[in-house]
């Protein structure tokens, strides 16, 4: 096991109304065992001129711990995966040896950065990525299962997991960090930065492990973007929003952006003529990890787009 507090390491925390749980997220954070962090805060403040009481909490951190900073209130950002961005390009990257996403509401095991940063230089892979333990407020928890072998092409159709559990490695970060900030204006109607994150990777050779191991509980409540995907009420919300279009949508303006447009799943899913969506049918094991995915991504492709 690698004991070494060599591990610079920044944790990007974004928040958005998150004074009910950002206190017990930050203190999760900085017990972190076995490696040297810093935590970065981006607010999403609705007021550019009035601070929230996220922003209140998270500068009381910043005056007691070195450790924590907050980066200048800019009024409304407008997502998550924006605030993200924020973070990622605006990050001293170049001074840390990894980079880690946070959400504001999860709690991290002590050990998850170092649990990480091991697989990393075993693994040999710049990116890394893990199941969760999902947790509700009325005492449910349940594990939340991504680490199914990746595929082809599951890049262009999903996240490698939840961006909270990433990590990343300081050049894969730099280059992410670069095209983020050439890439700004292109990138302002993406809805999930996790996916984005991952098919940056992909997309441009990095490799990537998904851990089967949960390192951290990952709370659920009705203000997630998207959530664990639990139950009957979860499946059909996710759905309605693939028969909405939103999960094409994503996929063609993704490739656009990052330049993968021209690869055959793309090409199939932006005609979406009867005989794309067959080949795209015959073609789902490379497309999605897990094997009911694929089932719901085929009836789905079944179907014309809803008008």
């Amino acid at each position: 096991m690698i004991r070494n507090n060599s591990h610079h390491t920044l944790i990007c925390l974004a928040a958005f109304k998150g004074q009910a749980h950002i206190r017990e997220q930050i203190d999760s954070l900085l017990q972190s065992t076995c490696v040297s962090i810093a935590v970065a805060v981006s607010v999403d403040e609705l007021n550019l001129n009035a601070k929230s009481e996220t922003c209140r909490i998270v500068e009381e951190y910043s005056l007691i711990d070195g450790r924590v900073s907050i980066l200048p209130n800019i009024g409304r950002i407008g997502s998550a995966a924006l605030n993200f961005f924020r973070l990622i390009c605006e990050a001293s990257i170049i001074d840390y040896d990894y980079v880690a996403l946070s959400d504001q509401d999860d709690i991290w095991n002590n050990n998850k950065l170092i649990s990480a940063i091991e697989k990393l230089k075993e693994m040999g892979v710049d990116a890394y990525s893990s199941n969760v333990t999902a947790f509700w407020s009325n005492g449910v928890i349940k594990v939340i299962h991504k680490a199914q072998p990746q595929v082809t092409y599951d890049y262009m159709f999903e996240s490698a997991g939840p961006g909270c559990t990433f990590v990343l490695t300081r050049k894969l970060a730099l280059d992410l960090q670069s095209f983020l900030r050439s890439n700004q204006t292109a990138c302002q109607d993406v809805t999930l930065h996790d996916w984005f994150i991952y098919a940056f990777a992909r997309s441009r050779g990095y490799t990537w492990h998904i851990d089967p191991e949960p390192h951290m509980l990952y709370r659920q409540h009705a203000a997630n973007v998207l959530g664990a995907n639990v139950g009957f009420k979860a499946a059909w919300v996710r759905w309605r929003k693939l028969r909405a279009g939103w999960l094409r949508q994503q996929a063609i303006l993704i490739a656009d952006i990052l330049g993968y447009a021209d690869q055959n799943p793309i090409i199939r899913i932006k005609q979406y003529r009867i005989v794309d969506r067959v080949a795209l049918i015959f073609q789902i094991g490379e497309l999605r990890r897990k094997w009911s995915d694929r089932l719901v991504l085929a009836a789905s492709l079944l179907l014309p787009v809803k008008k």
